[in-house]
């Protein structure tokens, strides 16, 4: 009985109050919405022309400009991506739950992608720096991927099947 009202009072906990990761998903949702004002776009595209549009003397991108663009394009469609699933899920699945679920989705998805790049790799012209690696060799990138993301689900779904067991039976 004690590991019930334990286990009640921790879910309470967890469920009462604005985390952290719940005020920056409402700064996000603020600024998306935000850019949709003239003026405040023309903010952010002067911030951004400033961090990343850096020009060399010719008036091209500099390496590093393409580079920063590359990494802050990708952080942000994988914090879209992902975040956007959290959230719906969350609405539905509480905290815990939906960081469960949205951690074995993703793992999972990762797991098929990895596999189907290891079964079809890259075929035809490869780039020169690319000529002396044989059809093994230029799958081990996506092999390694598949194995830490499976590695990741597996965890994902043990800690699923745990916080089942967990819940108390109505």
């Amino acid at each position: 009985m004690t590991a019930l009202r334990n286990l009640r009072s921790r879910i309470v906990s967890d469920q009462s109050g604005i985390s952290t990761l719940e005020w920056m998903g409402i700064v996000a949702a603020i600024l998306a919405v935000a850019v949709f004002v003239p003026a405040v776009r023309s903010v952010f595209a002067a911030l951004f022309d400033a961090t990343l549009g850096q020009k060399d003397d010719n008036g091209d991108l500099t390496s590093t400009a393409i580079a920063l663009r590359g990494i802050a394009i990708t952080i942000i469609s994988i914090v879209a991506f992902i975040g956007s699933g959290y959230l719906i899920l969350y609405t539905d699945l509480g905290k815990r739950l939906a960081f469960l679920v949205t951690g074995a989705a993703t793992f999972g998805w990762l797991v098929v992608g990895s596999m189907l790049f290891v079964v079809y790799a890259p075929r035809g012209l490869r780039p020169a720096n690319l000529q002396g690696l044989n059809a093994f060799q230029i799958r081990i990138p996506s092999i390694a991927l598949t194995l830490a993301s499976l590695i990741l689900f597996l965890m994902f779904v043990a800690a699923l099947d745990r916080y089942e067991k967990e819940q108390p039976e109505v």
